[in-house]
């Protein structure tokens, strides 16, 4: 069966904002999807002394790919349109978590995610046209300064694996919101994810084959692959049906301070005070890009128009 495309909404009539109704708000869908993905790097953190950062994202992009086949079985094929961005997709995946696990093994938590988080700040300040955005990137960037400013040595290698999964984030954000226009439920997901396991499983065969038979590896690495990878992925591919790019970008702006509370609470990965600063000029950024009237983009396609609902890094 060709899976059906999702009929695109008036661009006019597609709110910045749209919770569903009578169902999750959209806002709550993405803040599970917050702490799901945190919870998930602090297991991923303590696999890092099993195994290399490689291979654990490696290992998660893998099973993760399993379970969402396997979870909603998607129809093999697919209309021509949907292919190119699917495959954009499984990379995006791919690559962002890769360089997120080699950033997470050199740098604090809370550090590594508030430097990811400006691929998506950057999403949310493309969709919009006024002059006085530039100021926010400033801010934003000011910030970042602040947080990498550090008494000790600092991994600057783990600095641009970080600006590097910031990069990956934004192209998964891009390509989620046209797979969502042109696929139905989740079949556009479980294949792209698909694609980035089989993307990522050379890599696990070639370095740690022997952690495949490992039973604390696997318990760990497919509890990763449930909260990083498969209830994020959902709920964010439900929150781009109902609301644009932009406006995700916008409402991700306290994944900061979400990891770097997860990071202190679990991993007792204290920052400075300068860099709790840094975090907050980020998250100020955000909030700033978000007032005033945004254009919405066209094709957005809203929760009603997707067929389905959840009841999503």
């Amino acid at each position: 069966m060709v899976v059906s495309p999702v009929q695109d909404t008036p661009a006019r009539s597609a709110p910045r904002f749209s919770p569903q109704r009578g169902g999750v708000p959209t806002s709550l869908l993405v803040v599970v999807a917050m702490v799901s993905i945190q919870l998930g790097a602090v297991i991923a953190k303590h696999l890092f002394s099993i195994a290399s950062p490689t291979t654990v994202a490696c290992a998660r992009i893998v099973l993760g790919g399993v379970f969402a086949i396997l979870l909603w079985r998607p129809a093999l094929r697919v209309e021509r349109t949907a292919l190119l961005p699917i495959a954009g997709l499984g990379v995006a995946i791919a690559g962002m978590n890769l360089c997120f696990y080699a950033a997470l093994d050199r740098i604090p938590l809370g550090m590594a995610a508030t430097i990811d988080f400006l691929g998506p700040l950057t999403i949310a300040l493309l969709g919009s046209r006024r002059w006085r955005d530039a100021l926010w990137v400033a801010g934003a960037g000011a910030g970042v300064l602040l947080l990498v400013d550090n008494e000790g040595p600092l991994s600057w290698s783990g600095v641009l694996f970080a600006v590097a999964a910031g990069a990956g984030w934004g192209a998964y954000i891009a390509c989620s919101a046209v797979v969502g226009r042109h696929t139905a439920g989740h079949d556009g997901l479980a294949l792209a994810m698909g694609f980035g396991g089989l993307l990522a499983l050379p890599s696990v065969i070639a370095n740690d084959a022997a952690l495949l038979l490992n039973p604390v590896f696997l318990a760990g690495a497919a509890t990763l692959a449930v909260l990083s990878s498969l209830v994020p992925h959902a709920i964010e591919l439900e929150a781009l049906r109902r609301i644009t790019p932009a406006a995700f970008g916008v409402m991700m702006s306290l994944e900061p301070a979400v990891a770097a509370g997860v990071g202190l609470l679990l991993l007792g990965e204290e920052l400075r005070v300068v860099q709790w600063l840094g975090i907050g000029m980020v998250i100020v950024a955000c909030a700033g890009s978000a007032r005033g009237p945004v254009e919405p983009q066209s094709g957005t396609v809203s929760g009603d128009s997707a067929g389905h609902h959840i009841p999503g890094d």
